[in-house]
């Protein structure tokens, strides 16, 4: 590894290091002393790195040779990326599986990074410690992505993965009955080394289909092959399953992922646009990853509008102006209800403190700064007076929140990544 990267990651959570920055390789053939290139296994952590450390490695550079070169983060070898591709292609026409799903390809920040690296443990170890592993969150988070990649990481090496939903697999299991052939489909389920079900809430109140997939479940498990399923809850959550469903998916490792934070949408935004060749400042996508909801698809579908109005109207800059007209549907306006303890509730939870703290004395940074934005996201969104919100914190009177609400504008006008935050708190407020 470039020594430069080393010393790179004395400065940044381990986390991000062994994702992202231990992924990219030093090119020594095509670097030189004013252009140092280093290659990425794919756009995704390319386009992370470009972002948020491209600056911080080419000042180490500097440091290093007293001038700034030009680094470059590339992804490797196109026509070697394109073999590969086609290959994974005639791999899944039989699985069923994305070929584009991988766990290169998949973001990963604080809300998803234990579902991610509990699923390549267990696509690297068959049935060994997680048998089963049931990730659950809402729609549009990521699972399904996670199950293609647990499965082209397997089928890829010549082992036989079956990708499914639930409602195909209750389909599959109707036709075989009907065609009196349900030898051929135990055969199928259970001889493979891995079994992969989207959605397996949908069994729940199917009482013969869930009778089937318990022996199935009981075979699998019995000679270590490895089942990994996917649901909008966990397990115990489940009404209509089986009691003896429930404790053994409850038997192995329970994953969740949960709805991404601010900087992992920034992130999944900039890859995006990279792979679909979309330009955007970071202005308009910092406001995009505040304004919209989490769900990644509803990100994914976004962009897909705004890549085709960019396209229609010919626009030489995409504006915040622009993005707001062409993307109103998705942008949530000011609910009347909005109240100062809801306000309070969402910010607290962001920063991790308690609501009572907000309302405390206390000068700590991180209280003092989210005091400040409740102040501020009272004035703006609902009708709460100076004298009415210095009262509710105690403060001696509406000149203290007028000054509170100077010092905080002046923030957000210096701090961009603080005017993101913000916006990103108006959007949950307003979808709560």
């Amino acid at each position: 590894m470039h020594p430069i990267l080393l010393q790179l990651k004395k400065e940044i959570s381990p986390f991000e290091f062994e994702n992202y920055i231990s992924q990219i390789i030093y090119n020594e053939k095509y670097s030189r002393d004013d252009r140092i290139i280093f290659n990425a296994p794919n756009i995704f952590i390319a386009s992370f790195i470009r972002t948020k450390y491209i600056h911080k490695i080419t000042h180490l550079f500097e440091i290093q040779n007293g001038f700034k070169p030009e680094v470059i983060i590339e992804v490797y070898n196109q026509t070697a990326k394109k073999a590969i591709t086609n290959n994974q292609k005639k791999i899944n026409v039989a699985t069923n599986l994305n070929p584009s799903l991988t766990f290169n390809s998949f973001i990963v920040g604080n809300s998803n990074s234990f579902a991610f690296n509990v699923a390549k443990a267990v696509a690297q170890n068959q049935g060994a410690s997680y048998n089963p592993l049931v990730i659950y969150g809402n729609t549009g988070l990521g699972k399904t992505h996670l199950l293609n990649a647990i499965g082209n990481a397997n089928a890829s090496v010549g082992k036989i993965v079956i990708y499914t939903t639930s409602e195909q697999f209750l389909n599959d299991y109707l036709l075989h009955i009907r065609n009196n052939s349900m030898e051929r489909f135990r055969q199928k389920y259970r001889a493979c080394d891995y079994l992969l079900i989207d959605d397996i809430q949908f069994l729940s109140g199917k009482n013969q289909i869930q009778e089937e997939f318990f022996h199935t479940f009981n075979e699998l498990k019995e000679n270590y092959k490895q089942i990994v399923l996917t649901s909008d809850r966990p397990p115990k959550n489940m009404d209509g399953l089986e009691e003896r469903l429930k404790t053994r998916f409850t038997s192995g490792l329970l994953a969740d992922i949960q709805p991404p934070e601010l900087e992992t949408k920034i992130n999944i935004i900039n890859a995006k646009c990279e792979l679909d060749g979309i330009i955007l400042n970071p202005e308009v996508i910092n406001f995009i990853a505040a304004n919209i909801n989490d769900n990644i698809r509803e990100i994914e579908g976004v962009l897909v509008k705004l890549n085709f109005s960019i396209n229609v109207t010919n626009i030489q800059e995409v504006t915040i102006d622009f993005v707001k007209d062409i993307l109103k549907e998705y942008i949530k306006e000011s609910k009347e209800n909005i109240n100062l303890e809801g306000i309070i509730e969402t910010v607290s939870k962001y920063f991790n403190i308690k609501p009572s703290e907000i309302r405390s004395k206390s000068r700590s940074k991180n209280i003092v700064i989210a005091r400040k934005i409740v102040i501020y996201l009272a004035r703006t969104l609902t009708p709460n007076s100076m004298p009415y919100l210095a009262n509710f914190f105690g403060m001696k009177d509406h000149s203290t929140i007028s000054k509170a609400m100077k010092s905080i504008q002046d923030e957000i006008n210096k701090n961009g990544n603080l005017k993101t935050i913000i916006e990103e708190l108006k959007n949950k407020i307003k979808q709560n």
